[in-house]
């Protein structure tokens, strides 16, 4: 069992942690406007997080696989709103207040998870592969679920306290604006990504 859980766990910190779209506004919001201030945004994450563990494990991921009109246009949505939170870190101004203000909220982590096509594949992704040989199947599920969120939490936790560390580059106008602008860029080019991936699965 042990063994399994190692395995499960490493499969949800490489699937959550890479540098996608998520982990991406974390950092970029944490560089921008602080740890402190972030955290609303990561409970956001977070609590989308738990919307999608809890609908991929009841078979949502499947209908969507089996929809790719429902699919598609479930990306568009989450690409959009990926582009919104980006534009929202790219224009943030220098001025602590004017930030404080535009700074993304709980809201918009939620719904950031709550559109995002990936997060639904990696949880069923992660259910038919590594969950948990537990004899009853609601346990087995909910324990499953359980682990991947504690590793997410920790996973999006670092990518928090990393942005946090890029804070002092942020007070710099010229470098906070290069920088800003950097990390909307590469969420735009995770999005980018992710779509490549569907055409050339398709």
């Amino acid at each position: 069992m042990l063994d399994q859980v190692i395995m499960l766990s490493t499969a949800t910190a490489l699937l959550l942690g890479s540098p996608g779209p998520a982990p991406l506004a974390l950092a970029a919001t944490s560089a921008t406007f602080g740890v402190k201030r972030s955290f609303p945004f990561l409970f956001g994450i977070l609590a989308g997080l738990i919307f999608v563990i809890t609908t991929a494990s009841t078979g949502f991921a499947v209908i969507l696989s089996s929809a790719p009109q429902l699919k598609f246009a479930l990306q568009l949505l989450g690409a959009a709103y990926i582009g919104y939170i980006a534009w929202k870190i790219a224009s943030a101004p220098i001025t602590g207040t004017e930030a404080n203000a535009k700074c993304p909220s709980l809201v918009d982590g939620f719904v950031l998870n709550l559109l995002n096509p990936k997060a639904y594949a990696a949880f069923f992704a992660l259910f038919s592969q590594f969950l948990l040989p537990i004899e009853d199947v609601t346990s087995s599920y909910v324990i499953t679920g359980g682990i991947c969120f504690a590793v997410a939490l920790l996973v999006d936790t670092g990518w928090v306290l990393l942005g946090g560390a890029l804070k002092q580059l942020f007070e710099k106008p010229r470098a906070a604006r290069v920088l800003r602008v950097s990390f909307a860029l590469s969420m735009l080019g995770a999005v980018f990504l992710a779509f490549q991936a569907v055409v050339q699965a398709s």
